[in-house]
């Protein structure tokens, strides 16, 4: 037997079996319930209205998954594995309960911001407590079964979402959540441990730099709403105020979000969280893929949630092939990756909001569109997060691991903020033609940033050259993990 099929069989043995079930179906739980709400919107908003709400789904939902992920080391403390667990569980049914009964596009809101609270305890605390449940020859494993979820998502996700959208039950996709939720925790009562075997030091949350990053993502969705140029420029520059200030108190507070200095030009932890933040924003468009099938091309909700999962797909397919490369393929992938998103994102604005004649081959241009989209994201994206664990600070290092989900789910909310101030501003909710203009200006501007990612990415890969690399054993097997 290899040592790589080793190592599986030994992280699901009878010992520990039951952890590596209980963390990858957390993180489960919140990727396919994403899915799920991506591929059911267009059908919620046509049974409840809010159009002009619609990226508010994922903006609340991801704001919310920042709030978790920062709350989760604190919730551990205090309540123990098992009882943060169950925290997190039932904060998530609450969710799923309140927009399974929603009337209007707020009260589903609420449920939504609800659902990424729970989620994003549950995201955080899977990736917190594989020291606490595995031994460190495992961490490796654990950490691959957690991100293969997202894999399983795409397919489970679209399916149940397209399949209730198209009976006219939405509401029974998130209803179908609190019975399987309810029986997740019912499993976490009976295979975590109630409390940790080393108590950890209480420290302070870097409250005022949270509300700053939530709130500049509220405040471009907020101006999002509005049809006027000026006030989708006013929520932009105050975000961009906000951001500015929440990165000069990273240089001045006792207490800090991410790794030191990190936010300086200088180092070399810029480049790669900026490389990391515009690649998923360039991604943010693909929220109101779903929506755009259906009114532009004629597909079914079905259909438009497994094509639009074919972005999620290529991300994954990438990201396992490129996952062992090092050294200069490494440094390639870093570089490419964006250039690829960027292609992708200019064929989807030629083939969404422009019908050629042939339906198969406009469906055929848009899927390679989004598979090529997330494959440039995945390409490089292990090695970026490989290298802010290698170029942050010893004393820093579990702060560089938060700071990634962080980073992450900032930029997804960002991202799907900015699709709904141009979906808005283009007029989607002005019949087809409105559609079709907002699906030109969104791909259009949103390959911006891919383009904007190539040139960082290639001054940091430089950068980091001249300055000499990580050791080549480091690089592979934090890649590889």
């Amino acid at each position: 037997m290899s040592e790589s099929q080793s190592g599986w069989k030994d992280l699901f043995s009878a010992e520990n079996r039951g952890s590596a079930i209980t963390l990858s179906a957390g993180v489960a739980l919140y990727a396919t319930n994403s899915y799920i709400v991506i591929t059911i919107l267009p059908s919620v908003v046509q049974d409840i209205g809010g159009l002009a709400w619609y990226a508010w789904n994922t903006t609340l939902y991801v704001v919310c998954s920042i709030l978790g992920s920062a709350l989760s080391a604190r919730l551990m403390r205090t309540a123990g594995p098992r009882g943060s667990y169950l925290m997190a569980t039932g904060i998530f049914i609450a969710g799923a309960a309140l927009c399974t009964v929603a009337p209007s596009m707020p009260v589903l809101l609420v449920g939504r911001a609800l659902q990424g609270l729970g989620g994003g305890f549950l995201f955080a605390l899977s990736y917190a407590m594989i020291n606490l449940l595995f031994k460190e020859s495992l961490w490796p494993r654990a950490m691959a079964l957690i991100s293969a979820m997202w894999g399983i998502a795409t397919l489970v996700g679209p399916a149940v979402g397209g399949i209730f959208a198209e009976l006219h039950a939405w509401r029974w996709a998130f209803g179908l959540l609190l019975p399987v939720t309810s029986l997740f925790g019912l499993w976490v009562w009976r295979i975590l441990p109630k409390s940790q075997r080393e108590k950890q030091p209480e420290e302070p949350l870097p409250l005022m730099q949270l509300a700053l990053l939530t709130g500049a993502v509220l405040v471009v969705s907020a101006g999002s709403l509005s049809s006027h140029g000026l006030i989708n420029l006013l929520g932009f520059v105050i975000a961009v105020v906000m951001i500015l200030i929440l990165r000069h108190r990273e240089f001045t507070a006792n207490v800090r979000l991410l790794p030191r200095n990190a936010l300086r030009r200088s180092s070399p932890l810029y480049g790669l969280y900026l490389v990391m933040s515009l690649l998923i924003i360039g991604l943010g468009c693909e929220l109101f893929v779903p929506y755009l099938l259906q009114h532009l091309h004629g597909q079914t909700p079905l259909a438009a949630g497994y094509i639009t999962a074919a972005a999620a797909a290529g991300w994954t397919l990438s990201e396992v092939a490129s996952s062992g490369w090092t050294g200069r393929r490494a440094d390639n992938a870093i570089v490419s990756g964006p250039l690829i998103l960027a292609a992708g994102l200019l064929l989807l604005l030629f083939t969404v909001p422009v019908a050629f004649g042939m339906p198969w081959l406009n469906i055929s241009g848009v899927v390679l569109g989004l598979t090529l989209a997330g494959f440039g994201i995945g390409l490089g994206w292990p090695h970026l997060l490989t290298r802010v664990l290698q170029q942050a600070p010893e004393e820093d290092r579990e702060k560089a691991g938060a700071s990634i989900t962080v980073v992450q789910s900032f930029a997804s909310a960002l991202g799907a903020a900015l699709a709904g101030t141009v979906a808005n501003f283009s007029g989607v909710n002005q019949g087809d033609a409105g559609a079709a203009n907002a699906a030109f200006w969104m791909f259009l501007l949103f390959a911006v940033p891919a383009f904007l990612a190539v040139w960082i990415a290639w001054r940091s890969v430089k950068a980091r050259q001249a300055s000499g690399s990580a050791p080549e054993h480091l690089s592979r097997d934090l890649s590889q993990g």
